[in-house]
């Protein structure tokens, strides 16, 4: 299973961010296995913040897993902890 690690650069919203270097070429990472709401609709305020939270600003273990919307979807791991897991 491929491994990358890399510093998240900005968050997006709840499932999304962006990350310092392209994977698979695309620079945007979507959480699997987590629908959050947008940043637009209710609670998409509360949902981009607990990520941010979690990972903003922080180096993290990126596991692609497929892809969507050009968009790698991924496993994330941070400080050791999945943060899909965290976050169902």
């Amino acid at each position: 299973m491929e491994k990358i690690q890399t510093k998240v650069k900005r968050i997006i919203d709840g499932d999304t961010f962006i990350v310092n270097k392209k994977i698979h070429g695309t620079d945007r990472i979507r959480l699997a296995g987590i629908n959050q709401p947008e940043r637009y609709q209710f609670g998409g305020k509360k949902a981009t913040n607990i990520l941010k939270g979690l990972i903003g600003g922080k180096r993290v273990t990126i596991i692609p897993v497929g892809r969507s919307y050009n968009r790698v979807v991924a496993n994330v791991i941070s400080n050791r902890k999945n943060i899909t897991k965290r976050l169902k």
